[in-house]
């Protein structure tokens, strides 16, 4: 840090800060860190989830590294090619390097404006990528580490092309919409292939010319590569810091029915594949995008192989949503090793859960959630969107954005907690210490001794998280720092001391504490907030130096030392603005959300009547198929399942199941999932959902003796597909319920063990259209369902 007369202060994301440094190349000698995040897809405009998924995180453990002062870059890009940017570019009707072209730019933007910073965002639609995926195919193809299998594709005549399942419209077999794609009807929201389509057409030319072609592949042979791969994933997280859902999903698909891959498409916008008899061919996304990786350093630096080729000397660490795990964990670096060529792989995985939003999922659509283009209308700055996003980082479970929450932490954590130390210290300088911080030969008292022992413990504590990639806690240590500081202003009883005579020197050992604390407060935030440590400084009157500041090893004397003596203050202002509950209500409105939907007219909830006289089903039941199903870590009654309901993203849904199924029956399991209840928190762990089971008493038994019952749909419903009463009933599902809400609907299992909707004398059975009922075989008739 540097004494100087003035700090301006540049809105935060005008530009990337990274822009006119020198590139970095790996050292001898030194700390040498890759850090990645997954990349974005380029016409899908980020949303707060995406942000502190990866982007958001890669750049707060990036900056983290540079205040260590680690030898580190952060690569990032938009991953460009593939089917979705295709179907984009005709319906705009533009060509789809204009695409990448506007979208990169969007995406560009929003990381400014957030303050993201990287060493290089890229793309990637460059030679670069051409060259190094092409390349590490030919090696994979001369090591005998692909396979090639005949598929059996649609193809349209007219335009003389496979197609994509985007590609292909036709009518759903379920409920006879015209307009189903080739991979879900958006009418009923059945799952489809498009060999299911009835009177398929080109989505591209509208004719009917659509037969079934065979069309010959290659795929990635993962069973010849899954010993030397497995040897890899062991030692790789047995050494590197790996979030524990990145271990399970990456092990689950090593130890697991490894199969080959397929990793060429019949496209024409991607990374061509480099055989003659297979020009018109493209690399599938999932193979080309992790590559992007190194072709985007490529184009950050001529030198890009001492980043890529050199495994013992560079660590590298990579940001991903859990979705993203199964592509960086398994499929890049079995094609790393398949093509033997030296290079960097992996060493610490940082993965996170899910952040939804108000209770539901983001939504470009229906205008839920708040997405990057649109966080600025909100009026809120940027350090504001860091810090909550940080502090909610879904790290081990389900997180939600709750505006009432995040102008809680803003009033609370921001503005109560370090605002006020800040504002408390600096004004006390100025008004009794003519603006000035001098060195007092006050010897330490308990209250300071007290001091210096925490701050030492939470600067381990920092370190440490960090270490470990848990950014929350890491967080969390930085608040302490100046709940601490608060407390020992508190107890100094400063503002008492200052009308006593005699009491100068330990005064000013008090305001000298004190304002070092406030800048290490600077710095230790920085990661989070880096608008902020400028703020800090100004008001300080210092320039914060953020590469190599921050030392390993607290000790007294680096403390005393973070600010020079004498040193001259410079003005002090507010740093945060309280946010109103009016406010909250505002920003609601404007993004969507629970209290949006509560506002709208619904129907009495259970199965209130309308004017035609037909009860209404509140309820939004959708067929789930089990993913996954683990031990809950504190409850011997509760499951945790992952469960495919025909989302982008399977949901996690808690289950008091595991007395009467074990995890393997539960495994691969069909359900009905009630997926328009509220999340909530059961035993320290977010669910989204829930099961729905018969609760009932075998006949013989004590009442206590109760057991419960899953029900099941149909055999052959796709997962998402709905499930709904038939016969004369409104639906009436889009609200959030509660708990509340779901005890006055009453369904209950029938003779034939069926599931039913019953409202006054009426009874209407569960069913999937097209499939069948939903049934719970075990129970006897009457048992209800819940």
């Amino acid at each position: 840090m540097s004494s100087t007369s003035s700090a301006a202060t540049a809105p935060c994301g005008t530009t990337f800060a990274s822009e006119g440094r020198p590139p970095r190349v790996p050292q001898p000698g030194q700390r040498n860190v890759l850090i990645t995040s997954a990349l974005p897809y380029v016409n899908n405009v980020p949303h707060l989830g995406n942000l502190i998924g990866a982007v958001l995180s890669a750049d707060i453990y990036s900056r983290y590294c540079r205040l260590r002062g680690y030898n580190s870059v952060y690569i990032c890009g938009t991953d460009e090619y593939g089917t979705a940017t295709e179907t984009k570019a005709i319906a705009e009707g533009v060509t789809p390097q204009q695409i990448c072209d506007k979208y990169h730019a969007i995406h560009r933007d929003i990381y400014r404006w957030f303050g993201i910073d990287f060493d290089h965002f890229g793309r990637t639609t460059t030679p670069h990528q051409t060259r190094i995926a092409q390349d590490i195919f030919l090696r994979l193809h001369e090591r005998n580490c692909l396979v090639k299998k005949t598929v059996d594709q649609p193809f349209c005549e007219h335009c003389k092309r496979f197609l994509a399942d985007r590609y292909i419209i036709g009518t759903c077999p379920g409920c006879d919409s015209t307009s189903a794609r080739g991979d879900q009807c958006d009418r009923c929201d059945k799952l489809l292939t498009p060999l299911e389509l009835v009177d398929p057409r080109c989505k591209v030319c509208g004719k009917f010319d659509v037969v079934v072609k065979s069309s010959e592949h290659f795929f990635l042979d993962l069973p010849a590569i899954k010993d030397r791969l497995g040897a890899w994933l062991r030692k790789s997280t047995e050494e590197g810091e790996w979030s524990r859902n990145g271990v399970a999903i990456a092990s689950a698909w090593v130890e697991g029915d490894l199969h080959e891959r397929c990793i060429t498409r019949d496209l024409k916008w991607g990374t061509p594949v480099p055989l003659e008899e297979y020009s018109d061919k493209v690399f599938y996304v999932w193979f080309d995008a992790p590559i992007g990786y190194i072709s985007i350093t490529a184009n950050y630096t001529d030198e890009w192989e001492k980043w890529w080729k050199s495994p013992d000397n560079v660590e590298l660490v990579q940001f991903m949503g859990k979705d993203n795990v199964p592509f960086h964990a398994v499929v890049f670096p079995a094609s790393q090793i398949g093509a033997d060529d030296g290079y960097t792989m992996v060493n610490h995985i940082s993965t996170t859960e899910y952040l939804t939003y108000e209770g539901q999922k983001f939504s470009k659509t229906e205008c839920v959630g708040v997405f990057g283009d649109k966080a600025r209308d909100a009026c809120i700055e940027p350090e504001i969107w860091r810090y909550y996003l940080s502090a909610i980082r879904p790290e081990t479970s389900d997180t939600d954005f709750d505006w009432a929450n995040f102008a809680d932490r803003n009033n609370n954590e921001l503005l109560k907690n370090l605002g006020n130390f800040v504002n408390r210290v600096l004004t006390f300088v100025n008004r009794h210490f003519e603006g000035a911080v001098a060195e007092s030969t006050h010897e330490l008292g308990e209250s300071e001794r007290t001091l210096i022992a925490e701050a030492d413990k939470q600067m381990e504590v920092y370190h440490a998280a960090f270490k470990s990639k848990r950014l929350r806690e890491a967080l969390g240590a930085v608040m302490a720092l100046s709940r601490a500081g608060n407390v020992y202003l508190q107890e100094s009883q400063l503002w008492e001391l200052v009308k006593k005579g005699g009491e100068e020197e330990r005064c000013a050992l008090v305001v000298r504490l004190a304002a070092c604390l406030v800048a290490l407060v600077a710095l230790t935030v920085h990661p989070f907030m880096p608008q902020l440590t400028d703020k800090l400084g100004a008001q300080l009157n210092t320039t914060f130096e953020v590469y190599g500041t921050l030392e390993a090893d607290f000790s007294e004397e680096w403390f005393r030392g973070l600010l020079p003596t004498p040193h001259r203050i410079g003005e002090v202002s507010p740093l945060f603005k309280n946010i109103t509950p009016k406010q909250v209500e505002e920003l609601r409105a404007k993004f969507g959300g629970k209290a949006v939907e509560a506002k709208k007219p619904k129907a009495k909830k259970g199965g209130g009547k309308k004017k035609g006289g037909n009860p209404t089903f509140v309820m939004d039941i959708r067929v789930g198929r089990v993913e996954s199903a683990e031990a809950h870590e504190s409850s011997d009654k509760l499951a945790v399942l992952r469960v495919d309901v025909g989302e982008e993203e399977a949901r996690q849904v808690l289950a008091g199941v595991r007395e009467y199924y074990s995890l393997e029956e539960l495994r691969g399991r069909a359900v009905a999932v009630l997926v328009n209840l509220a999340p909530a928190d059961l035993a320290g762990m977010q669910s989204c959902g829930m099961c729905l089971a018969a609760k009932f008493t075998p006949a013989g038994e004590p009442k206590d003796a109760s057991v419960v019952r899953l029900v099941s749909p149909p055999a052959d419903a796709a997962p998402g597909s709905l499930i709904r009463p038939q016969g004369a009933v409104d639906i009436a599902n889009e609200a959030i319920l509660t708990k509340k809400d779901i005890s006055k609907v009453k369904l209950k299992v029938n003779t034939e063990h069926e599931v039913q909707f019953t409202f006054g004398s009426g009874k209407y059975t569960l069913a999937v259209d097209g499939c069948g009922p939903v049934l719970c075989p075990e129970a006897p008739s009457g048992s209800a369902v819940k």
